[in-house]
């Protein structure tokens, strides 16, 4: 069983823009909400270890390096763009009473 833990606010987080934080096992995550659905990625890139939530959404679901723009699926974590050719790890999310968990990388 996956321990989660508590990210944010669930209305804190905004359609579409990407957020950082940090869990309090001190991983840093990157966020992104699409309509109702949550998704967690690693908030670095597989590439050149930047920020992804310094890029932005440029389709539902795909999530641009600002650095070199590498697309990754937020749902896979899978490659779509190079210059990256590793996908980026998905986390577990949940939404409970309003609030965002993380748990662990998804299977």
């Amino acid at each position: 069983m996956t321990d989660f833990q508590k990210a944010i606010p669930l209305d804190n987080l905004r359609d579409g823009i990407p957020q950082s934080v940090i869990l309090p096992d001190d991983r840093r995550v990157c966020l992104v909400r699409v309509g109702d659905r949550v998704f967690a990625v690693d908030d670095r890139c597989s590439h050149a270890d930047f920020p992804m939530a310094d890029g932005e959404m440029v389709d539902d679901f795909v999530v641009e390096c600002a650095l070199h723009g590498a697309q990754f699926d937020v749902r896979t974590g899978e490659v779509l763009e190079p210059p990256a050719d590793e996908p980026l790890p998905i986390f577990e999310v949940k939404v409970d009473g309003g609030t965002v968990w993380v748990g662990g990388t998804a299977p």
